[in-house]
């Protein structure tokens, strides 16, 4: 079918640390070894990262995990997969069980397989998970973050779903259901201790701002679970601030934790805010030459909105020490080094909204409508006389999918903080911009020869790294494709129509919501054409790989589809940071450079391979076409 076009009226031009005490120091030193494979530079890791699991080892991972589940939690009736455990790589979703369709009512399976494949993924992406270590095996710290991420989002969509998956369970099945997500939801509180949240405030700004993120989209999911399953039927019965009521659910009790924990790292990682260069903006690292780049402005943005949103305030003092010790006393003065923080304080929205004015001003967005990745100062820090330049002027044309995502869902979050409309008509733009740059002719993928031709973002309708064709992703750009589809799904949420807290938030009147909900379908067919082709990408493990639009068995047979970059692109995501007097950078490049000729039978497999990043990729475009797509389409047949 032919997308419908967003109509240009509703277009506009588009314009010190806290406080450690000498006693939890073995604390910090435990949670230091909880997880090995992490970053304990302050540069993100230069080593080559060992391939992920063959496809033997890790299915026999995948089954020793299989069995440790309650036998109720079948994948007979949760995942709706017949036969095998994964259908071949190259099969479309899995059909539903016998009698699935008819037991919902619906004429269209596809509303089945989208959330059985969610689930299918997200399974495998847990089977990566250390228990004992409390996070991801060969994660680093800040795809550590962004998985766990992932995980509270697709919980939110479990718990909001479940009963799509067959009618509304009463007795055995619920309480499997139940113990479905509290068996995930439980390897997210292991991530907090297993989280290394010590080395996090020696790395880079946005590293922090991954951490923000992931904690603020977990205390949705609580929210969202207890309000769905748990809700209070009596005032007797909702949760008092002394005591935890036995009638909510048990996850409640974190949310004083993780929500310590999103408030120290907003307050370090607002450190790197400078208005002494470029006029304002986040600096990336402060360990390297100035480089205010796109994603950690985002991040900043993204997080700022977030934290006027849905942190429920904070009173702890310090990271190490509760509010009270056993006995009820309040800490000595000394360790109060944390500020208390009010749900819905002020300062979080000016800070969105500083964030964004200085990023929407800054000159970032290529003639594609898409962002660059940032800016250096030229001659800053020479010595020569000629370096009393403050502007940014040297900009880093490489272009990469996550600098579009993460934007999408701060302006999602400025317009319910505002209610000004033009935050979401700018999404719109972007959106339409990525789409445009994977080769979508709005209905059919531009397909330009045998692989397709390369249009800045993608080829034949399929988001891409410019790193995927010829297998050189680092462990970053294998996480960048999933960042993208998590904030295109936060951004396509339904419009509330009332507001979250009355007289802070906004609600949207008839006409946005039907705008925006309309706006969001329009993208439904390109979704699912890139749900499609990741999904085909799986092993027999049920692997997902990185490249989404890798042709068919080992063909590289036109060499002239090979991404070309635009001149002033330097892929120090991929490539390393250039050890140069504009970077000041001291890191080798962190994969190794592979021929592209020199493959296996399979493209996925080279480089790096298919990694728990690259499963996250799969989760977050599944979970995408499930909530905008299927769900969705559900919806409109009522």
């Amino acid at each position: 079918m032919t997308i419908p076009r967003i109509s240009s009226s509703h277009r506009p031009q588009r314009p010190q640390y806290d406080g450690l005490l000498s006693s939890p120091m073995l604390m910090a030193a435990l949670c230091l070894l909880l997880c090995t494979a992490v970053n304990a530079s302050f540069l993100r890791p230069t080593s080559v990262s060992k391939p992920s699991l063959g496809a033997e080892e890790s299915q026999h991972a995948f089954r020793e995990r299989e069995s440790t589940l309650q036998q109720p939690l079948t994948r007979d009736k949760l995942f709706l997969i017949q036969g095998d455990e994964y259908p071949h790589p190259q099969r479309p979703f899995p059909s539903p069980r016998p009698g699935a369709e008819e037991e919902v009512g619906e004429s269209n399976p596809a509303i089945l397989n989208s959330l059985s494949a969610l689930i299918s993924a997200l399974d495998v992406m847990q089977a990566h998970f250390a228990v004992w270590q409390g996070c991801w095996e060969k994660s680093i710290d800040w795809t550590a973050a962004v998985l766990g991420t992932y995980v509270a989002a697709a919980l939110s969509t479990l718990s909001a779903s479940l009963d799509y998956v067959d009618p509304p369970a009463s007795g055995d099945e619920a309480e499997a259901r139940e113990n479905m997500v509290n068996i995930y939801f439980s390897g997210l509180t292991t991530f907090y201790f297993g989280q290394n949240s010590v080395a996090l405030r020696m790395e880079a700004y946005d590293d922090m701002l991954w951490v923000v993120l992931g904690w603020l989209e977990t205390i949705k999911f609580i929210n969202l679970h207890s309000s769905l399953r748990y809700a209070a039927t009596s005032p007797a019965e909702s949760f008092p601030s002394s005591s935890y009521n036995s009638t909510m659910w048990y996850g409640n009790q974190f949310i004083p934790a993780y929500a310590h924990r999103a408030h120290i790292f907003y307050d370090l990682a607002s450190k790197g805010w400078d208005t002494s260069l470029c006029g304002g903006g986040m600096i990336w690292n402060p360990r390297l030459l100035p480089y205010k780049n796109a994603i950690t402005n985002e991040l900043f943005l993204t997080a700022s909105v977030g934290m006027y949103l849905y942190f429920p305030g904070d009173d702890n003092p310090s990271p190490f020490v509760p509010s009270q010790d056993a006995e009820g006393k309040t800490p000595p003065a000394s360790t109060a080094n944390v500020a208390p923080a009010e749900p819905y304080d002020p300062k979080y929205l000016v800070a969105a909204l500083e964030a964004y004015k200085w990023l929407s001003s800054s000159n970032m967005t290529n003639e594609r409508g898409l962002y660059v990745d940032g800016f250096h100062i030229s001659n800053f820090g020479s010595g020569n006389g000629t370096d009393t330049n403050t502007k940014c002027d040297e900009r880093n044309e490489m272009v990469y999918t996550y600098n579009q995502g993460v934007l999408l869902s701060g302006l999602r979050g400025l317009w319910e903080s505002t209610g000004a409309q033009s935050y979401l008509d700018e999404g719109y733009i972007l959106i339409e911009s990525v789409i445009n740059a994977t080769g979508w002719t709005w209905g059919v993928p531009d397909n330009g020869g045998d692989m397709g031709r390369w249009s800045g973002l993608g080829r034949a309708g399929i988001l891409e790294e410019s790193c995927d064709y010829s297998g050189t992703c680092s462990q970053d750009s294998q996480t960048f494709k999933g960042i993208f589809f998590h904030h295109l799904t936060l951004y396509c949420v339904p419009l509330p129509s009332e507001p979250l807290r009355m007289g802070v938030t906004y609600a949207a009147n008839a006409e946005l919501a039907r705008l925006h909900e309309d706006s969001c379908n329009s993208y439904s067919d390109w979704i699912a054409h890139n749900a499609q082709a990741a999904y085909s990408t799986r092993n027999s493990g049920g692997e997902f790989g990185m490249w989404w639009g890798s042709p068919a068995g080992n063909a590289m047979s036109d060499p002239s589809a090979e991404p070309t970059l635009s001149n002033g692109s330097v892929d120090y995501r991929n490539l390393g940071v250039p050890m140069d007097s504009t970077w000041g950078g001291t890191a080798t490049p962190r994969e190794q450079k592979v021929d592209a000729a020199s493959v296996s039978h399979d493209l996925n497999d080279r480089g790096r391979g298919r990694t728990v990043e690259t499963q996250g990729g799969g989760v977050s475009v599944l979970r995408a076409m499930w909530e905008i797509v299927d769900l969705r389409a559900r919806h409109r047949r009522r």
